[in-house]
């Protein structure tokens, strides 16, 4: 299979239209080639092509900042001598004097397929200002490494920023260049809007599933994204980022699993089976012990559980991530109803809000967890729902079947 950016290089007819314009290219660390290039060199180094400026979303252009709210600044490329705008530092949104520094922005950013991601919302917000200022946008289109099923509760009116760019499940089966017809579709945008596809993706096939196991390396898109099987937990395990419970930051096997040096693993999860078994379906769960260098519990040692979705346990269709978190934090309720589960701090610059709440989209998930006589089915009552319209929604956009 080729990716965007491979069959825009190869076929000279495919960047005809980008003759005598100004291009800008918005990228980060995973942006490379077939070849391993990345992809600010690769265009650079073609005849054809005008690179004026780059940009950088969250965690920047080189993925540089470890965590979240650590900003990126604006730099002079020194191979290429083009300014490399942030955005994720003064500003979200491409300022009118940046946007006035190119005619198409191409966007080549691999990601997890999951809405709190961050540069579905950067995808959203340069169409948005492109629309503004009469710029085009093309996205170079990668795949959607977590594949077409669909998980969690769509967020609610009134709950967007910049981890919920719009009316989206929590795992919402798209690739990027899907997203954006889908953000054009819905936001009204008149904007030239154009996405150069993938050759040969097949999200059903087995072992990737979505992503090329084999056939292409995994790249880090962001610090704490080391592997397919994190980016397969990740709609359910960024829900930690919203608790007291670590998610492995300072570990090496970070958002796969969870833990907290007063957990008792065995018996939550002994509680989760007994709660709704058909939750935990497609994986396997392995209790076991990591002591962080940093973030939360740093230095600590943690009882945790860990969520294995990398041999033949793991059933694509079966593993429900989101559903999996949510009833690991109902179990952990159950048995102790006075945790200090949900944790109180500012979450990607919004500090009136608590942050489980702001990654879901609505304040649902929490109540469920915090209600004792709530049960699995009366999550299922809003969500399954949920589901259902986003499967049929999305048929609209799809350029892959």
């Amino acid at each position: 299979m080729r990716f965007g950016i491979d069959r825009l290089l190869e076929d000279a007819t495919l960047r005809a239209p980008l003759k005598g314009r100004r291009v800008a290219l918005l990228a980060h660390p995973a942006s490379v080639t077939a070849e391993g290039v990345h992809s600010l060199d690769a265009l650079a180094a073609l005849d054809d092509i005008h690179l004026s400026a780059a940009f950088g979303p969250q965690h920047g252009l080189r993925g540089d900042k470890q965590d979240n709210m650590v900003e990126s600044p604006d730099f002079r490329d020194p191979a290429h001598g083009i300014p490399v705008y942030s955005l994720y530092g003064a500003v979200r949104r491409p300022t009118a004097a940046m946007m006035d520094g190119f005619d198409v922005l191409l966007v080549d950013l691999q990601d997890l397929g999951c809405r709190i991601y961050t540069f579905i919302t950067t995808l959203r917000y340069v169409l948005e200002e492109a629309a503004r200022h009469g710029k085009a946008v093309w996205v170079l289109d990668r795949p959607n490494p977590v594949g077409r099923p669909v998980e969690g509760s769509i967020l609610e009116p009134g709950w967007e920023s910049f981890v919920g760019a719009g009316p989206l499940p929590m795992r919402h089966g798209l690739t990027l260049g899907e997203l954006g017809h889908w953000f054009v579709a819905r936001l009204g945008l008149e904007v030239d809007y154009q996405v150069v596809a993938m050759a040969g993706w097949e999200p059903e096939r087995a072992p990737g599933y979505g992503w090329p196991l084999g056939a292409r390396a995994w790249i880090n898109p962001s610090p704490n994204a080391p592997n397919l099987w994190m980016a397969r937990c990740y709609a359910g395990t960024v829900m930690l980022e919203g608790t007291t419970l670590s998610e492995g930051r300072g570990t090496t096997r970070p958002l796969e699993g969870f833990g907290a040096p007063d957990l008792d693993a065995e018996r939550l999860v002994a509680t989760m089976r007994g709660l709704a078994p058909d939750w935990l379906r497609g994986c396997r769960l392995r209790t076991c012990w990591f002591e962080p260098t940093f973030h939360k519990h740093a230095g600590r040692l943690c009882a945790g559980v860990q969520i294995q979705v990398e041999d033949g346990a793991y059933d694509h269709a079966a593993f429900r991530p989101w559903r999996l978190q949510a009833l690991a934090f109902k179990a952990l309720r159950k048995l102790d109803p006075d945790y200090p589960l949900w944790r109180d701090f500012p979450y990607e610059y919004e500090y009136d809000r608590l942050a489980i709440d702001l990654i879901n989209g609505g304040g649902d998930l929490r109540l469920w967890v915090d209600d004792a006589a709530a049960e699995p089915g009366d999550l299922e009552a809003w969500a399954g729902p949920d589901e259902a319209a986003w499967l049929a929604e999305r048929e609209a956009v799809l350029l892959y079947r």
